[in-house]
């Protein structure tokens, strides 16, 4: 399947966008001090979701990222 220009920088940038928000965001969460990601120091069910979801979105934006770098490689190849 070959993807088109504009869907491959999508993707491309979905990728980027995902890493730059969910690193950003664990970043937040480690120096939360609202008392919902620690208690007393230690990690709350909180903090253990949010790790997991942005742990997913990470491997899920590289996935995405991949697949818009390869698009614009095979495209860049056929040209």
């Amino acid at each position: 399947m070959k993807l088109s220009r504009p869907i491959s920088w999508f993707l491309l940038a979905f990728g980027v966008w995902s890493w730059v928000i969910w690193v950003t965001f664990v970043k937040n969460l480690v120096k939360d001090s609202s008392g919902l990601a620690f208690d007393d120091g230690h990690p709350t069910a909180y903090f253990w979701v949010h790790l997991l979801l942005a742990v997913v979105s990470f491997v899920l934006g590289t996935v995405i990222g991949v697949i818009g770098l390869r698009g614009l490689r095979a495209l860049r190849r056929s040209s």
